[in-house]
């Protein structure tokens, strides 16, 4: 094992399959704090066709080599032996996703893969209008989709050009293929968006949607951002209530980010993710595949560990696998924000969120 040291700060660990310990073949993986992490979070490409302020920072932007990336081959590879290792449910991110070469296929391959039993993927819609149906039928399951703002002039602006109205026909092209349950995913930046919460939260109204508010996060690139724009589920919760009462608590899954109200009467459903302020992490049940091939143990964390290499120095499914399990058996407690660590590796547009 080899551990390197990435700014002074990342541990990006390189692991030979054969000096591991045996793990456990026949159970699904658990990390060492008892949590079973079956939920993959799959970035097929860093690229984006937007620039969102709190995704990508303003100049300076470098993207991989392609020829860095996992093939189509190599990501079916690490999907069958994480499968294997007891991951049931998969998130295909980016940068967006639908950028992806062979998009279609990828997602039927990946659906017949034993085990697997959920496909999503989080999108900012733009080109859903005409792959929505196709990849609906190829196994997809449902979507979430980025929406920071219902104006088409500050969307333009949050998104650094993005066309508000070729977001709407994606979501519109999701609804009608059966991409079900629809959830928008809104960042919200305090003096940027935060005037949109009421608007943002009314559409919850009118449709059978989930909107989600999110925390911007102090990632590489906007941390600067995150620090001055954060804005807390608290003070979410009370500016929609100004507007429309008491909100219904639906409580909390354990598996899931979101804690979860609804506008008294609503079909849709309000969450609120508070990665920074209310973490997660006792139910944290995920880790994150970077298009690049490592595995990133922790949204808020540098740790990593390889597995492209593995794999080009000719690695079977089944060491491939025992890394999986090796890199769940070290996935950290939870992210170091209040001891004062930031994650300096990876920016959001390299671990799709």
């Amino acid at each position: 094992m080899v551990s390197t040291t990435i700014n002074g700060v990342a541990p990006l660990t390189f692991v030979e399959p054969r000096t591991l310990p045996r793990y456990p073949d026949n159970t699904p993986a658990h990390d060492a704090y008892g949590r079973r992490i079956d939920y993959l979070r799959v970035s097929l490409t860093d690229r984006c066709n937007m620039r969102c302020v709190y995704c990508m920072p303003t100049v300076g932007m470098q993207f991989a080599p392609r020829p860095e990336m996992l093939t189509n081959d190599e990501l079916l590879l690490v999907i069958h032996a994480a499968a294997a290792a007891g991951f049931r449910k998969l998130r295909l991110t980016g940068g967006e996703p639908t950028l992806r070469t062979d998009l279609v296929e990828l997602v039927r391959a990946m659906k017949a893969t034993p085990g697997i039993e959920h496909i999503a993927m989080t999108t900012n819609a733009i080109r859903l209008r005409t792959l929505a149906e196709p990849l609906q039928a190829a196994g997809l399951d449902r979507v979430n989709i980025s929406i920071d703002s219902l104006n088409s002039q500050k969307f333009r602006q949050v998104t650094r050009g993005g066309d508000l109205h070729a977001v709407w026909e994606g979501i519109e092209a999701a609804v009608a293929a059966g991409l079900d349950p629809i959830k928008l995913n809104a960042v919200i930046v305090r003096e940027m968006n935060d005037d949109e919460v009421g608007a943002l939260a009314a559409l919850t109204l009118k449709y059978p949607w989930e909107l989600r508010f999110i925390e911007v996060m102090p990632l590489t690139g906007v941390a600067d951002l995150a620090n001055a724009g954060i804005v807390r589920s608290a003070e979410l919760i009370e500016q929609i209530e100004a507007l429309f009462g008491p909100l219904e608590s639906l409580g909390h899954t354990a598996s899931d980010s979101a804690r979860r109200y609804r506008i008294p009467g609503a079909p849709g459903k309000i969450g609120l993710i508070s990665s920074v302020t209310d973490p997660f992490c006792a139910t944290c049940n995920r880790m994150r595949l970077t298009a690049d091939g490592r595995l990133h143990l922790c949204l808020l964390r540098d740790n990593e560990v390889e597995l492209r290499t593995a794999i080009r120095n000719g690695a079977s499914q089944d060491d491939i696998e025992q890394l999986i399990r090796h890199a769940v058996a070290i996935k950290p407690w939870g992210h170091g924000l209040p001891e004062g660590m930031l994650p300096t590796l990876r920016g959001m547009s390299q671990l799709g969120g």
